[in-house]
């Protein structure tokens, strides 16, 4: 395969996801700044990836999504744990489910502790507002007019939703009227990216507008196995097209967005990374970070699901006359059942007294079902989906050879932490509580998962090794850091360390992960980074955030109205 040196462009995007969409619309407001943004995947026009109801279709598409696999996870039973990421226009955020969670304010004042200088909230807030076009107007926390629309769905017109919020409420938490704002802690409505009913990926929020700016060239179906180097500079990328091997320059920088699975293998294949890592699979060290590839994070959640006593969740509408009817109105309104992703209402909360701030996050679904559309029973439910979301173990994304088309071992070690382990316990036991309570009488029917067999900490712990899936959120495998951290992948201006010319700018580079999920934050992140580059950065601000103030004698503020029953 011969390889051919073709055009030179100011900055290459490597990936048209969450991050990279947006770096490409921000950097082109520049008329005289070119871009090349590079995709391997292709259109997002599809029907379902537009339409929020079909999100379980694009997420386990081949044409979609990279259909990686973890390697098996020793305390998971040797599970090979699925993880797709997006292989289209808009990447993950054009396959997920559009759930709009930035994190909690310390989330992010525990990366600025971890060496990410002015990477703590009130830093980070001015983009999340500069991003955010919000449906219910502008305050110290939230923003009208920026790109990416957010709103919270149907209006919860399920009244299973308001349920589970006054079950928290009866069982002595929090109620939040903007779990996104002054305070996460509580229950409330949950804020979707969807816009008119449709969608509203990176890819409809930002790189449509882009493309029509002349400075700006998107390219799919593209693959890139590395980064060019001349010394310590990154000068381009090495990229296969159908059967051509090219060679595309740079006048200023690389910017990885590949992703926490992608960018870091795209370093390896460049011989960037642990030198042990790169011989093991036939790979010349070009320039030595021990940290690429690891740290890796993700979160898990398991189904705690009921049965319903009366005929109102979702469980009615899965027959293809339903479907049908729904597709045909959303076609032509873009409205009902098909214009939303059915997590309207949620729960942030902490799993024992001691936890400054919520490490449980809790998704609402009216129906009792899987990720992949099939239906728990025959009958009605309803369904939590509850996870620990501050874990503490730690995995790795390693090559394993030196063919780009291979994709890397991903081993996360989840539940390798004690206190993972222990944050699982919690979220059976907590959850029996919540829905047990008064507000849930009405709907409330028998136990379909775990089951009220399942109780003691032995048969908690079974359980959830053998039934915990990944929320989809792995991050961390560049981390940010302080230039004395060996292990960290970049810096806090988003450059790799010990190189010019290249920045790595996705969840990757997350040092450790928020409470929530992924996709407002990388959207974020993106968006800050633009402007560092650019050199105009927004001043921080300085707006109070909630705390409980006895967090650490209890782990919530009020007694619950009924003790637990199975």
């Amino acid at each position: 395969m011969s390889t051919n040196i073709t055009e030179t462009f100011d900055y290459i995007i490597v990936g048209a996801g969450s991050a990279g969409c947006v770096l490409a619309n921000r950097l082109t407001e520049d008329p005289t700044t070119s871009v090349l943004l590079l995709e391997t995947g292709g259109s997002d026009r599809s029907i379902f990836i537009q339409m929020p109801t079909a999100l379980s279709i694009p997420m386990n598409s081949k044409k979609y999504a990279w259909q990686f696999h973890s390697q098996p996870e020793p305390f998971l039973n040797n599970r090979e744990m699925h993880c797709p990421r997006g292989k289209v226009l808009g990447g993950s955020s054009s396959i997920n489910g559009m759930v709009y969670v930035r994190g909690h304010a310390r989330d992010f004042d525990e990366w600025q502790t971890h060496g990410a200088e002015n990477w703590d909230y009130q830093h980070c807030l001015p983009y999340f507002k500069k991003a955010e076009d919000w449906a219910f107007g502008n305050d110290d926390y939230r923003s009208e007019g920026g790109l990416l629309a957010v709103n919270n769905g149907n209006n919860m017109q399920n009244p299973l939703y308001q349920a589970f919020i006054d079950a928290g409420i009866d069982a002595g938490y929090l109620a939040t009227e903007d779990y996104n704002g002054y305070q996460q802690e509580g229950f409330g409505a949950m804020h979707m990216t969807v816009k008119k009913g449709v969608r509203w990926s990176t890819a409809n929020a930002y790189l449509r507008p882009a493309m029509q700016r002349d400075n700006l060239t998107v390219k799919t179906g593209i693959q890139v196995t590395k980064v060019l180097l001349e010394g310590k500079r990154a000068i381009g990328v090495e990229l296969v097209e159908g059967n051509a091997k090219t060679q595309v320059l740079v006048n200023k920088e690389v910017i990885l967005s590949a992703g926490p699975i992608g960018s870091p293998h795209i370093l390896q294949l460049s011989g960037i990374g642990s030198t042990k890592t790169l011989s093991a699979a036939g790979i010349k060290t070009k320039h030595e970070l021990p940290g690429v590839g690891e740290n890796l994070q993700d979160h898990l959640e398991f189904y705690f699901q009921y049965e319903c006593k009366q005929p109102i969740t979702l469980n009615s509408q899965l027959g293809p006359l339903s479907k049908l009817a729904i597709g045909v109105r959303w076609i032509l309104f873009k409205t009902g059942l098909g214009a939303t992703n059915h997590f309207e209402s949620c729960g942030f909360i902490r799993s024992k007294e001691g936890i400054e701030w919520p490490d449980l996050q809790y998704h609402f679904l009216p129906a009792a079902m899987r990720y992949d559309g099939k239906s728990a029973f025959d009958g009605h439910g309803f369904q939590l989906h509850i996870g620990h979301n501050k874990p503490k173990s730690r995995g790795s994304v390693k090559i394993q050879n030196d063919d780009p088309l291979n994709p890397p071992q991903i081993q996360f070690n989840y539940l390798q932490h004690e206190d993972d382990i222990e944050a699982f316990r919690a979220c059976v036991r907590l959850s029996r509580e919540i829905i047990a309570q008064p507000a849930m009488d009405t709907y409330r029917g028998s136990e379909i998962q775990p089951g009220c067999n399942v109780v003691t900490d032995v048969q908690i712990d079974a359980f959830v090794r053998e039934t915990v899936e990944s929320a989809y959120h792995p991050c961390g495998t560049c981390r940010m850091g302080a230039a004395d951290d060996e292990m960290a992948v970049i810096d806090p201006q988003m450059l790799v360390r010990g190189l010019h010319g290249l920045r790595i700018v996705d969840s990757s580079v997350f040092p450790t992960v928020p409470n929530g999920n992924l996709n407002g934050p990388t959207m974020m992140v993106a968006e800050r980074a633009a402007d560092i580059i650019k050199q105009q950065v927004l001043p921080a601000t300085d707006v109070a955030v909630y705390k409980d103030p006895e967090w650490q004698q209890h782990q919530r503020s009020n007694q619950a109205k009924r003790d637990v029953t199975c």
